[in-house]
């Protein structure tokens, strides 16, 4: 209820219910009500305001503690307010507890500085947690090697991945996806299997993300049916394939007969396709001028209930021009318009601006 209220900037309301919870021996207020309140303060930009209620209004509940803090500069980081943050713990005249794990304080503030994507800011403040000697964890290295991956710099993550190695660090399943997708840019496929082999051998269970990330980079890589071998064997390791699994594959097939059999089994196998598939799909066979194909997955469509949008019935009308199927092109065309939907203008069906 007070997530809601906070939606609709209500937030004297839900004051009002905070203080009938306080009444109530069993809906006393906790960390999760701040929690919920912080995150609709901060994601209406009402900083101050969410920090005036950690300062001066929690300690009358008990909640002015190490939690409550963390939830407090987690909420301003994930809200993007990274500034207000990094001066609430680091400023001149801060006034914050005493945190114990002050780790998890840095780690916070770093992955706000990667939401924000200022990547200098993240390298400064990576060495600054050098400086002061914060003692970085696996969360730490995993968020700054994905800091590294994303700012275009995939081979600085692969020598902290090294470096973590050599510091006894051991890495969960996140870390090492980030870690096969830097070396996958940096290294190719071949140190990748590598990677993938090492982290079953510790013990460390891969995730669908993980599978995804290595059989997109064999099909990128010409190596299908090793893509389909690691597909087959998900299951063995009771990790279900999701619809961006047989993407990588639709991105790379170029015979319509396999993808049109792939894409039938994803469907048998319980996996719902997106419209992105299948206007992905339409594209793909419209382009090589195949027309059934896209009929075939036009109908599919329908079948499954999923309501075409504007880019699924362009991707259509693309490919019925190009096959100069212009009067049929028109019918989708006016069926969209009628549905509301916006329709690229185009000359063949005289819908240019000065038509």
């Amino acid at each position: 209820m007070i997530d809601i209220l906070g939606k609709f900037f209500e937030f004297d309301l839900s004051w009002d219910l905070i203080q009938r919870m306080r009444n109530n021996p069993f809906s006393t207020p906790n960390h999760t009500t701040f929690r919920v309140l912080f995150r609709r303060y901060i994601s209406a930009h009402l900083v101050n305001e969410a920090i005036s209620v950690y300062e001066d209004r929690l300690k009358e509940f008990g909640l002015k503690d190490e939690t409550s803090y963390c939830i407090l500069v987690d909420a301003l980081c994930e809200y993007k307010h990274v500034i207000e943050a990094h001066e609430l713990c680091f400023g001149n005249n801060n006034n914050s507890i005493n945190v114990r794990n002050i780790t998890k304080i840095y780690n916070m503030i770093l992955r706000g500085w990667f939401k924000m994507g200022w990547w200098g800011k993240c390298r400064e403040f990576w060495e600054e947690m050098d400086r002061k000697e914060v003692c970085k964890d696996l969360h730490s290295y995993s968020i700054y090697m994905d800091i590294l991956c994303k700012s275009g710099k995939p081979w600085k993550a692969v020598k902290l991945y090294k470096e973590m190695k050599s510091k006894g660090i051991k890495l969960d399943v996140v870390a090492y996806n980030t870690v096969i997708n830097a070396i996958g840019l940096s290294e190719g496929v071949d140190f990748v299997l590598r990677v993938y082999r090492e982290m079953r051998e510790l013990g460390c269970q891969p995730n669908v993300v993980t599978c995804n990330t290595v059989i997109k980079l064999l099909c990128e890589n010409g190596r299908i049916k090793e893509a389909y071998r690691m597909l087959d064997e998900m299951p063995q390791s009771y990790i279900a394939p999701d619809v961006f699994t047989y993407h990588c594959f639709f991105r790379c097939l170029e015979k319509p007969k396999e993808i049109l059999c792939l894409f039938d089994q994803m469907i048998e196998n319980g996996v719902c396709p997106r419209m992105d598939t299948y206007v992905m799909l339409m594209r793909k066979f419209g382009r090589w001028g195949f027309l059934r194909p896209v009929f075939l997955v036009w109908k599919k469509m329908e079948k499954l209930g999923c309501s075409p949008d504007e880019f699924a019935y362009n991707a259509l009308i693309d490919a019925l021009i190009q096959k100069g199927m212009v009067d049929m092109a028109r019918k989708y065309d006016e069926e969209m318009m009628a549905k509301g939907l916006s329709a690229k203008l185009r000359v063949e069906l005289n819908t240019t601006e000065e038509g």
